[in-house]
């Protein structure tokens, strides 16, 4: 067995196995500390910093869900200094991606007084919505980069590797391979993208073409015609003498 370390979470005297995460010993104590990236059943990479938090004589803030605890460390998880970074940091995601689908984000924004408006001149991510195969749609407007689908879609989860990132900086975005549609990479549809994805970036079909206004009738002709020809394409011979 590990042993324990001995730690203050504002002000509270808190005891974690070693190799636990600020966030994990946090959380075992019923502090709770916000996160955006960060999912139970995906591999950590810090990347929304939302939870970072404060500790005593550490230049920077720290992000919870990936640094170590240590002996003797003194932590505050709400102090000025982290609630301003936390509300600069959704202020600025909140004026470059459609967060309308991000319930726990705008629940975020309210808690911490963030400003959406604050950067009116920032540039939007604006690409227009995927339908590439008749089971979800990729919305990459409301996409904030989390990493969860790409995380779930490889060695977290499935080991598919359907989809990665590309580009750089502000050009970064999630995609397939070469941008070939989904039925042509190795999706297997398994659906586990779209649950945990947490901004609405993929959702079903069939939802999205229901908040979309589409009666029933017409969401089964449209999800219907993809799937045939879907079937169609991938069943189709090779030309004679070509190959498979």
């Amino acid at each position: 067995m590990p042993e324990d370390i001995h730690l203050k979470i504002n002000g509270q005297a808190v005891s974690a196995p070693a190799g636990s995460t600020i966030l994990k010993a946090a959380s075992s104590v019923g502090v709770e500390i916000p996160t955006i990236c960060y999912h139970d059943y995906c591999t950590s990479n810090g990347l929304c910093r939302i939870c970072v938090v404060e500790v005593s004589g550490a230049r920077t803030l720290t992000p919870a869900c990936v640094a170590k605890v240590n002996e003797g460390m003194e932590i505050q998880t709400d102090s000025p200094r982290v609630r301003r970074a936390r509300k600069t940091i959704l202020e600025m995601l909140a004026a470059s991606v459609d967060l309308s689908d991000a319930p726990d984000i705008q629940a975020m924004l309210v808690e911490y007084q963030a400003q959406p408006d604050r950067y009116p001149d920032a540039q939007t991510r604006s690409p227009e919505v995927i339908q590439d195969n008749p089971m979800y749609i990729r919305d990459y407007a409301k996409c904030i980069l989390c990493w969860r689908c790409v995380q779930v879609c490889a060695e977290d989860a499935q080991f598919t590797y359907a989809i990665n990132f590309s580009g750089r900086g502000y050009r970064t975005q999630i995609g397939t391979f070469f941008n070939r549609p989904i039925p042509e990479t190795t999706c297997v549809f398994c659906g586990q993208c779209i649950g945990v994805c947490p901004t609405g970036a993929l959702k079903p079909k069939k939802q999205w073409l229901m908040e979309q206004g589409q009666t029933t009738d017409e969401i089964m002709r449209l999800t219907r015609s993809q799937r045939r020809a879907k079937t169609k394409k991938t069943t189709q011979p090779a030309p004679e003498g070509g190959a498979a």
